[in-house]
C-alpha cells in the first residue's frame, strides 16, 4: 500500500523554504502570486499527444489555428526551450507525472494496451497523490497508457474520478482500441466499462472536464482541483471535425488532416477556458498546456503531417523534433503573462514546480527520488536568473541498443539514434552542436572527442543512478 501523508488545511510551504519565501515576497511586490488572499489555486494540466514541436499559431506554424493555445500564451508564459520526458508516449506520460526519468519510473517505453498488463508501478508517488495528499480533489480524463490493470489504472495512482482510454489510442466515435486486432473495446469510467458508441469522445472529454470543475459550494468547503485532462488529440486516428476538415481543404495531406485535429483539439480547450472564465475560477487556476513529444510519421498518421520547422526528428527519437515541445504555463493570478522564456527545461520539473506554486508539501522520501527541477524561479525572473546549463538525459528502452541522449549547454551525444524520417540512420555517436546547428546535421564526435568523453562521463552518473 503507497504511504500517504495527512491533509493540512494550512498553507504548506515546500523544502527550499527560504527560497519559496523569497519569491512570495518578490511576487507580493508586482501585485501577482498572492492575489486571491488565503486561496491555493486550481490546476488544469493539459497533455496534448503527439503534437509536432512548432504547431501551435504562437510557435510559428503559419497554416495552422490555434486561437485559444495562443491566447493562453498570451496570458501567460511560453517556455521555447522545453524537453518531452521521452520520445514515447508511456514513458513521456511516466515522466510528467512522477518527475522521474521515466526508466527510473518503470516505463522505458510504452506500456501494452492490452487490458489485465501492469504498467507503472503502484509503488511510484504521483502528482495526482501528491495533489490529493494535499486536498485537493484529483481529476483524469482522457488518455492514459499507463497499465490496464487494476493496480496500474488511474484510480490506484491517486485519481479520485477518472474517465477515458487505458490503450495508446482508441477510434473517437466507437472508442474501440485503434491498433490491430481482436477488436476490443477500451473506454472506462473509474475502472469500470462503460459504453458510450457513436458520441465524439473530444466531445465527451469537455463535458467531463467541465463537470468536474463547476464550482458546487462555497470556496470555503468545496477543494481546489488538480485536473490531468490528457488529450488523444492529434494522435491517430486524425478524426478532426468536419467545420475544420472543411478548413483546411486546400492544403495537401496529410497536413490538412493533421491540422483539423489540432484545430478541433483547440477549440475544446477554448470551451474548457471558457467555462472556467465564467465560474469565477480563471483567474486562480494555473493551466499548463504541453504535447507529450514531437509529431508522428507513423503509416498510420498518413506518414506525418505535424510541423517542426528547423528540428530534425520526430517522435521515436531524440533529436529535437522528437523532444521539443510547446509548452505554456497561465496563472493570471500568480505570474504575469505575456512572457517568453528560452532557457531549457524538461516535462518532469513540472512536478516540483507545481508543487512550489501551489505551496503543496512533498513527503520526505520522494524528494531525493525527483530528477525534475522546479522552474518556479525561471518563470518569476526570466532567463537571465536561470544559472548554469543543466544536464539533461534521456533513454528509450533497456539494453545495449536502448536509445539514449545526454545534453548540457550547447552540446548533445545521442547514442543509438533512429530517425524514420530519413533512409540512412546516423553513427552509433552522433555529437550534434545546438549552439551552431539547432538542426543537427553534422556530426562533431570525431572533431570533440573530449566533449563526448565528457557527455559519456555525465551518461554513467545517469545510468549508476538508473540502476539504484
Amino acid at each position: 500500500m503507497k504511504l500517504r501523508i495527512l491533509k493540512r488545511r494550512v498553507s504548506h510551504f515546500m523544502i527550499m523554504a527560504v527560497a519559496t519565501v523569497a519569491g512570495f515576497l518578490q511576487a507580493s511586490t508586482q501585485g501577482l502570486w498572492t492575489a486571491i488572499e488565503g486561496t491555493r489555486p486550481n490546476v488544469l494540466l493539459i497533455y496534448s499527444d503527439d503534437q509536432g514541436a512548432l504547431d501551435a499559431g504562437c510557435y510559428g506554424a503559419t497554416d495552422l489555428k490555434t486561437p485559444n493555445i495562443d491566447k493562453l500564451a498570451a496570458t501567460g508564459i511560453r517556455l521555447t526551450g522545453m524537453y518531452a520526458p521521452s520520445a514515447i508516449c508511456s514513458a513521456s506520460r511516466a515522466g510528467l507525472l512522477t518527475g522521474k526519468i521515466p526508466y527510473r519510473a518503470g516505463v522505458p517505453a510504452n506500456v501494452s494496451s492490452q487490458p489485465g498488463v501492469a504498467g507503472m508501478p503502484g509503488s511510484e508517488y504521483t502528482l495526482a497523490e501528491l495533489f490529493r495528499d494535499n486536498g485537493y480533489h484529483t481529476v483524469h480524463t482522457g488518455k492514459w497508457h499507463l497499465g490496464f490493470s487494476e493496480d496500474t489504472m488511474p484510480n490506484a495512482q491517486g485519481f479520485d474520478e477518472s474517465y477515458g482510454h487505458m490503450g495508446g489510442c482508441i477510434d473517437n466515435f466507437s472508442h474501440f482500441f485503434y491498433w490491430n486486432g481482436p477488436n476490443r473495446h477500451d473506454l472506462w469510467r473509474n475502472g469500470v466499462e462503460i459504453r458510450e458508441d457513436g458520441q465524439f469522445f473530444g466531445s465527451r472529454m469537455v463535458e467531463e472536464v467541465k463537470d468536474h470543475i463547476t464550482p458546487r459550494g462555497t470556496a470555503d468547503d468545496e477543494p481546489p482541483f488538480f485536473v490531468y485532462w490528457a488529450i488523444n488529440f492529434p494522435h491517430y486516428p486524425l478524426q478532426g471535425t468536419q467545420k475544420w476538415r472543411d478548413y483546411y481543404r486546400n492544403l495537401p495531406e496529410p497536413r490538412n488532416m493533421y491540422n483539423a485535429f489540432v484545430s478541433t483539439m483547440d477549440e475544446m480547450i477554448g470551451e474548457v477556458i471558457d467555462h472556467l472564465e465564467q465560474t469565477g475560477q480563471r483567474d486562480n487556476t494555473i493551466i499548463v498546456f504541453q504535447s507529450d513529444h514531437g509529431h508522428s510519421v507513423e503509416i498510420r498518421a498518413f506518414g506525418g503531417g505535424g510541423f517542426a520547422g528547423p528540428f530534425r526528428g520526430c517522435k521515436g527519437n531524440f533529436f529535437e523534433g522528437g523532444l521539443r515541445v510547446p509548452s505554456i504555463i497561465s496563472w493570471p493570478a500568480g505570474l504575469a503573462g505575456g512572457q517568453v522564456r528560452h532557457t531549457p527545461a524538461i516535462g518532469m520539473d513540472w512536478f516540483p514546480t507545481l508543487a512550489e506554486l501551489c505551496r503543496l508539501e512533498i513527503p520526505d522520501r520522494v524528494i531525493p527520488e525527483l530528477d525534475g527541477q522546479s522552474i518556479a524561479g525561471l518563470l518569476r525572473d526570466g532567463d537571465a536568473r536561470s544559472g548554469s546549463p543543466r544536464t539533461f538525459y534521456w533513454q528509450l528502452g533497456a539494453g545495449q541498443n536502448a536509445q539514449w541522449a545526454v545534453r548540457n549547454g550547447r552540446w548533445k551525444l545521442l547514442g543509438n539514434s533512429r530517425d524514420p524520417m530519413e533512409e540512412t540512420q546516423p553513427d552509433p555517436l552522433f555529437l550534434a552542436d545546438l549552439g551552431k546547428d539547432i538542426s543537427e546535421t553534422t556530426n562533431h564526435a570525431e572533431d570533440h572527442p573530449e566533449i563526448v568523453a565528457q557527455l559519456q562521463q555525465e551518461r554513467g552518473r545517469y545510468l549508476k543512478r538508473l540502476e539504484e
